[in-house]
């Protein structure tokens, strides 16, 4: 798979990028489309091993997944203001240092902004372009594209829910997973799966069983993002330390913490997630209190009942043994996963 990213990054987009006049944005893509973990590329193709045997086309069309999920990336980081992507500047942050050494007029912040979100605009219609041109064959592609606009504006919409996903107006817990699934968990897994399925002619069957354990995955590989957001050491996540409290994110493990606490710490929380400044002593406090009140347990126990959910279903499903195995290590890996 990246071995067929890299060659279409060669082909096709380096080229349209020399003419940008913006020499950065070559490295900032490759840096985007190298060295992830291809998730999705993966359950697509693996859902094409549902139906179908090994085949170069369907895997260079998996691989054009992992340029939209540069686009989700870029994107994301712009509207969240991150400036740390796997350990790097963000792309934002990346062109807008580029912008500053070569004292341009105007903002640097905003040319960066800007040069990112055009960069990632060019990854949505490239992944498109290169799944269109992978080589499948015409009728397994007019099964795609349906799912493939539902997932693509699936997203989108996931987004825009996530824009206003703020702790400080503590929503439901349901309302959270809601929201995650649709940003992230389906995007993740539920919809590669079932559109490399259908790419692959499966029957409804199939469909209906990776749906299942695709939505189950996926909200496990979210609530697992959630504990990481909070827990989890900057040299293995790549991200800042704490980062979804300092951007106040509404998260399961947030809004856990919330509903299982009593009404002293409960008062505590309250004042965290509704003010505007948190420094790292706040940062560290708030992490205390959700420690105290059970939620990662919590959030580790529907973590766990998702993945036995999942290799249930996938247990009763009519599938070969090989891709039965790589699917369960896959949602073992997403649920255990430490980055």
């Amino acid at each position: 798979m990246q071995a067929a990213i890299d060659e279409f990054i060669a082909d096709r987009c380096t080229e349209h990028l020399a003419c940008a006049g913006v020499d950065a944005a070559a490295d900032v893509l490759r840096d985007f489309a190298v060295g992830g973990k291809c998730l999705r590329p993966t359950f697509m193709y693996l859902g094409w091993r549902c139906g179908a045997d090994d085949d170069h086309a369907a895997l260079r069309a998996a691989a054009s997944f992992e340029l939209l999920h540069a686009f989700a990336l870029l994107q994301d980081d712009v509207m969240d203001g991150s400036t740390i992507r796997r350990g790097k500047p963000a792309a934002h942050v990346a062109f807008a240092r580029w912008h500053r050494e070569r004292e341009l007029p105007g903002s640097s912040d905003r040319f960066g902004e800007s040069a990112a979100v055009l960069l990632g605009d060019l990854c949505l219609v490239w992944s498109a372009q290169m799944l269109r041109e992978s080589g499948v064959d015409a009728k397994a592609l007019a099964r795609v594209w349906p799912r493939y606009d539902e997932m693509r504006t699936e997203l989108a919409i996931g987004q825009f829910a996530d824009l206003v996903n703020d702790a400080g107006a503590f929503p439901a817990l349901d309302q959270v997973l809601d929201v995650s699934r649709r940003k992230s968990g389906n995007y993740t897994v539920r919809r590669p799966l079932e559109i490399g399925a259908a790419m692959a002619g499966c029957s409804s069957r199939v469909l209906a069983s990776l749906g299942t354990y695709g939505e189950a995955v996926g909200d496990a590989f979210q609530m697992r993002d959630d504990v990481l957001g909070i827990f989890g050491s900057p040299t293995v996540t790549g991200k800042p330390a704490g980062g979804d409290l300092i951007e106040r994110k509404a998260t399961s493990v947030v809004v856990a913490a919330y509903q299982l606490a009593d009404s002293t710490v409960r008062g505590q929380l309250k004042e965290l997630m509704s003010r505007r400044d948190l420094d790292e002593s706040d940062v560290d406090r708030w992490r205390g209190l959700i420690l105290a009140t059970g939620a990662v347990d919590r959030i580790e126990q529907m973590i766990d009942s998702r993945l036995k959910r999942a290799l249930e279903r996938l247990d009763a499903a009519p599938l070969d043994t090989a891709v039965r195995a790589a699917l369960g290590s896959m949602a073992s890996a997403c649920a255990e996963r430490a980055a």
